[in-house]
């Protein structure tokens, strides 16, 4: 099945100009979009157009029927305000910053189509402020941004399905097995020494128990294709357990799951994620890609998201800009199965130096949906573990749930 379209605005390559006056320490810009959150970026100042350097400040994607709806109102075109001074909330009066002045940009109603390539819509210098005094070089194009869509057709712990979708078509891909790695352990025991003693062993048995529900571990999510051969998993490799003296599994002690994939007939590590619950009751993560022997691990998504409605897990290596307010983030149909060409992926480390998306996974109080960029598929592994770290981002909204709370019964051991 093909990829479905989508489009992406780009914001690159801001510079400020000071024609009149010597340019301040520090600028920065606030880039709005309608019904996006606002993202700020730092702005450089330069004195010649070849000082102009190649940074991307911010990004916008859309669905490409997002895009068509949006473009049709010409009211809503991308703004850039300009700030001097150092960003964020002035203390008694000091440390305010001030603004410059403003950009507005049209968004252009051509057709973006997957092989036309980008769109630039403005890249050249604009005068801005109240004495035009100022000049601002700026780089604004909408690119094509295809993506593979994956939707779960249940919770994970459900052991569902996984459809790819494109439009009104939908096809089973892979299915996903929900287990508890190890739950011999979790055994209720009661020595024989207790069985004279009713109070006891009673009392030992409740013990027990509280020890069981003051961990959740061992949890497991296997991933098959449709011939029922694995190709990712998600392990739960260190347990969920609260703070001493808290309810909540801690940033300084977070749980932590290994994202696997095969290969020379075992499973090699390929990324590992770990959550938490932050002191304001969001759910924290970090996920960290693990490169070949020799190579440090390197952190490519760090955020936080609604521990209670669940939000947009987004793994998007684009530099410069960071948004103001944390967000609550060719394919066989015939045969049923991947068709590209070569016999795999390894996941090469290289693939981190790739800019611009890569995944993004709706994650808590609904069925999990899977975006993965294009130029990171080119195997049924790849989408896989993609598939398989959704799972993980999923299960670990359940598992930094408070210990007060009880879990679906999906989610807990006989006994507990």
């Amino acid at each position: 099945m093909d990829p479905c379209p989508f489009v992406r605005i780009v914001v690159r390559n801001l510079c400020l100009k000071f024609c009149n006056s010597p340019p301040p320490l520090s600028c920065y810009c606030k880039i709005k979009l309608k019904n996006f959150t606002t993202q700020i970026a730092d702005v450089a100042c330069c004195d010649h157009v070849n000082q102009v350097g190649d940074q991307v400040q911010a990004s916008f994607s859309f669905k490409k029927s997002e895009f068509d709806k949006l473009v049709i109102d010409k009211s809503n075109g991308l703004k850039i305000q300009l700030y001097s001074g150092p960003k964020g909330n002035p203390i008694c009066g000091v440390g305010s910053s001030k603004l410059i002045g403003a950009v507005s940009v049209s968004l252009d109603s051509k057709v973006i189509d997957n092989n036309r390539g980008c769109l630039v819509l403005h890249n050249r210098w604009v005068k801005v402020g109240s004495k035009k005094s100022v000049e601002l070089h700026l780089d604004v194009r909408v690119e094509p941004d295809p993506r593979f869509v994956f939707v779960f057709d249940g919770e994970p712990e459900c052991s569902p399905q996984v459809f790819q979708v494109n439009g009104n078509l939908r096809q089973a891909v892979f299915t996903c097995n929900f287990s508890f790695r190890t739950s011999g352990d979790r055994n209720l025991r009661s020595g024989s020494s207790e069985a004279n003693n009713s109070g006891k062993w009673l009392r030992s048995m409740r013990q027990e128990k509280e020890k069981v529900v003051k961990e959740r571990k061992g949890w497991s999510i296997t991933i098959h294709d449709l011939s029922g051969s694995p190709v990712a998993m998600a392990s739960m490799v260190t347990p969920f357990v609260p703070s001493h003296g808290s309810d909540d599994v801690g940033r300084s002690n977070p749980g932590g799951w290994l994202i696997l994939r095969p290969g020379d007939n075992t499973w090699k590590p390929w990324g590992r994620l770990e959550a938490w619950r932050d002191s304001t009751g969001l759910l924290g993560y970090r996920f960290e890609l693990l490169p070949e022997a020799g190579l440090d691990p390197i952190t490519i998504s760090n955020s936080t998201i609604s521990s209670k409605h669940g939000g947009l897990f987004t793994i998007d290596i684009t530099n410069g800009a960071s948004p103001m307010i944390t967000p609550g983030g060719s394919f066989d149909s015939g045969s049923g199965s991947w068709s590209w060409s070569g016999s795999g992926s390894d996941g090469s480390w290289a693939q981190v130096m790739h800019r611009g998306f890569v995944m993004s996974s709706k994650v808590g109080g609904t069925n999990p949906e899977v975006e993965i960029g294009v130029p990171y598929v080119t195997c049924t592994e790849d989408a896989a573990a993609y598939v398989a770290l959704a799972a993980a981002v999923d299960l670990s909204v359940d598992a930094c749930q408070p210990f007060s709370k009880k879990l679906r019964k999906e989610l807990r051991y006989d006994g507990e």
